[in-house]
């Protein structure tokens, strides 16, 4: 029933589509147009604990991944949005947690934790984040440039997934956003991808809680199955989870210039 209502709430009324209304006792407080066809809207809600934040994404045929990241960044939970809905959450007791806090003051986060579907599929995670000393104004948002790279395994260690690349992090929002990555395809090599941010609207500003992405999108996929989708759910958080926080390569455009 949860997972049901969470979809729901999505779903943008008909009277105002194209419009995103978050769940009842949430607030909207930001929206991102990124690359790879994607629009997200993050918000908070108040029942949560202190610090945790919400981002619901959607593409061309609207909502396909909802996640839930606390105070560290570290990922909490996550929905995915497909004909049949998968939510993943992170296990108890993480023997290195992520840490947003040890990023910022050492320049190196190392994580490696636990996950479970409920689906029964249960994941390993392993990797890092560190700060390349690199600062970026897109859309007139400064960001701290992150290198990353990790690995996800089953519990017997058979490698399932593997990326790396560049983020960026905001540090007083303390969230991720995608950049320039490679992530390993079904055939062992890597394929290079980018979900970077391209617009950010803020509460007052046009396209606020828009739900239409914006930027490479194909017109033709507005009547593909979703099965067709060029770029899997999986690849897209965030480390999708957020331990793609995020996920995805180019950091040029006139929207990207570099802070010297």
């Amino acid at each position: 029933m949860k997972q049901l209502l969470i979809l729901a709430a999505l779903l943008p009324a008909p009277a105002f589509a194209g419009a995103f209304t978050p769940p009842e006792g949430c607030t909207t407080y930001l929206t991102v147009q990124a690359r790879q066809c994607r629009v997200s809207n993050h918000y908070t809600c108040s029942a949560d604990p202190e610090g945790d934040k919400w981002r619901a994404d959607f593409d061309q045929q609207g909502p396909f991944f909802l996640s839930r990241i606390n105070h560290e960044a570290e990922w909490i939970e996550s929905y995915d949005l497909g004909q049949t809905i998968i939510r993943q959450t992170l296990d108890p007791n993480p023997s290195d947690p992520a840490s947003f806090s040890e990023l910022l003051a050492s320049g190196t986060d190392t994580f490696a934790f636990n996950l479970s579907r409920d689906n029964g599929e249960q994941t390993r995670v392993n990797g890092f984040d560190t700060l390349t000393g690199r600062s970026f104004t897109i859309d007139g948002v400064t960001l701290q440039e992150t290198e990353f790279e990790f690995t996800e395994t089953d519990l017997t260690g058979v490698i399932l997934r593997r990326s790396r690349g560049r983020e960026y992090i905001h540090p007083e929002m303390r969230i991720f956003f995608s950049g320039p990555s490679e992530w390993m395809g079904p055939d062992g090599e890597f394929l290079p991808m980018d979900g970077s941010p391209v617009e950010f609207m803020f509460p007052g500003e046009p396209g606020f809680e828009a739900t239409e992405p914006l930027f490479d999108c194909d017109p033709l996929m507005t009547q593909a199955p979703r099965e067709a989708t060029p770029v899997p759910a999986v690849f897209w958080s965030g480390k999708m989870p957020e331990f793609s926080r995020t996920g995805l390569p180019a950091l040029s455009g006139d929207n990207a210039s570099p802070e010297e």
